[in-house]
């Protein structure tokens, strides 16, 4: 545990109650380093799941909750209340959640997305900085060390000015209309709950932010192929996205939840001048590295790395870490800055990685901007 933190942070959770995978891997992610405490949460809005499942995570009775606006306030009157709180809920209910606890001055971690639109993910930023609070979006795959190194390398040169970017995203789990037989998962296709974008805003914000987070690179215009493959489903379900980014780089963005059999399939390939970098979800502790000299290298986590992901890094080479881990090395950041405030003292700028509600804002104007250009049967759009 880092040594600046004193004692653990009193935290909640809206959304995530028993069976739910996401707000499991929140908490996992969130215990992993003992910085945070579950202390309360309103962890389904029926009044029984609630009580389960609060329970299964040792939370009290009295500070078990079925709805978020009762939790916000009688934990922001506590002199032992929550500092921070957690929402895994879905999309469409993300801006009024936050906006409750930010009003009663608790720090805020969203799921991805931060919102539904661009002016309710801006709202959110302003409640932040009224209040000076984190606003934090788990935009976890930044979290995996060798993601941070191949931001260290990309920024010091290592492939020369960057070209090409390319980065998938491809899921297979919706490929068959499972909305249509009450899997609960498939509210990701209902607009009610998901917000007017499927794949894009669910998916195709990961490798938005991934290849953001890595290249640095800022999109100038793109152009959208968004298509609803499976009959029936209201949300389109694939998106092809040609990308050009300010400096005359070209990227693809390719987001899908229909193609079949993927499991993990999330990959990102940069390109520059002198040579490229490649990381595979499926393997994250390796990051390859092939140059126009000849060099071709498999970098492996627990090597020489650079500083930022040496700080990611929990073992020794040869022992495996993957996705809890990278998760938890958000939720390690936004420790470090809580307590920092709580403190009186700058945060630790290594935590200062972990995304925010700008990166949140960032990645709806590209939602917004795929959407705009889809219904224009894929013509030309500029971001921002």
């Amino acid at each position: 545990m880092n040594e600046k933190i004193k004692r653990s942070i009193r935290w909640g959770m809206v959304g995530g109650g028993i069976g739910g995978f996401i707000g499991e891997s929140h908490r996992m992610a969130a215990r992993l380093d003992g910085k945070f405490n579950l202390v309360a949460g309103a962890l389904s809005s029926d009044a029984e799941r609630a009580r389960e499942s609060a329970a299964q995570c040792f939370i009290s009775a009295e500070r078990t909750y079925t709805d978020y606006r009762e939790m916000a306030k009688a934990e922001a009157a506590r002199p032992d209340g929550i500092e921070a709180v957690s929402i895994v809920t879905p999309n469409a209910s993300h801006h009024a959640i936050a906006s409750a606890f930010l009003d009663h001055g608790i720090a805020v971690i969203c799921d991805k997305p931060l919102a539904t639109s661009v002016q309710d993910g801006q709202d959110l930023v302003a409640r932040a900085a009224k209040a000076q609070r984190l606003l934090g979006v788990t935009y976890n795959y930044s979290g995996y060390p060798m993601i941070r190194h191949a931001r260290s390398l990309v920024a010091e040169g290592a492939v020369g000015a960057l070209r090409l970017v390319q980065v998938e995203f491809a899921l297979g789990w919706l490929a068959a209309p499972l909305e249509q037989e009450g899997v609960k998962q498939a509210w990701r296709t209902d607009p009610a709950s998901a917000g007017p974008s499927g794949v894009v805003a669910d998916i195709g914000t990961h490798a938005y932010h991934l290849l953001r987070f890595v290249t640095g690179l800022e999109i100038e215009t793109l152009a959208a192929d968004l298509a609803t493959v499976v009959p029936g489903r209201k949300l389109e379900d694939n998106a092809n996205i040609l990308l050009r980014f300010k400096g005359g780089a070209r990227g693809v963005l390719w987001a899908s939840m229909v193609a079949a059999g993927e499991t993990v399939g999330f990959r990102l390939r940069v390109y520059g001048e002198t040579g490229h970098l490649a990381w595979d979800e499926a393997f994250p502790d390796q990051l390859h590295l092939r140059l126009l000299d000849g060099t071709d290298q498999t970098l492996h986590r627990g090597g020489k790395l650079s500083p930022a992901a040496k700080q990611a890094t929990r073992l020794v080479s040869g022992l495996p870490e993957g996705f809890i881990e990278a998760f938890a090395n958000l939720y390690g950041d936004y420790a470090e800055q809580i307590t920092a405030r709580r403190d009186k003292r700058p945060p630790d700028p290594a935590s200062l990685l972990a995304p925010t509600g700008a990166d949140g804002v960032d990645a709806l104007a590209f939602v917004e901007a795929v959407l705009k250009s889809g219904l224009a049967d894929g013509s030309w759009v500029a971001l921002g």
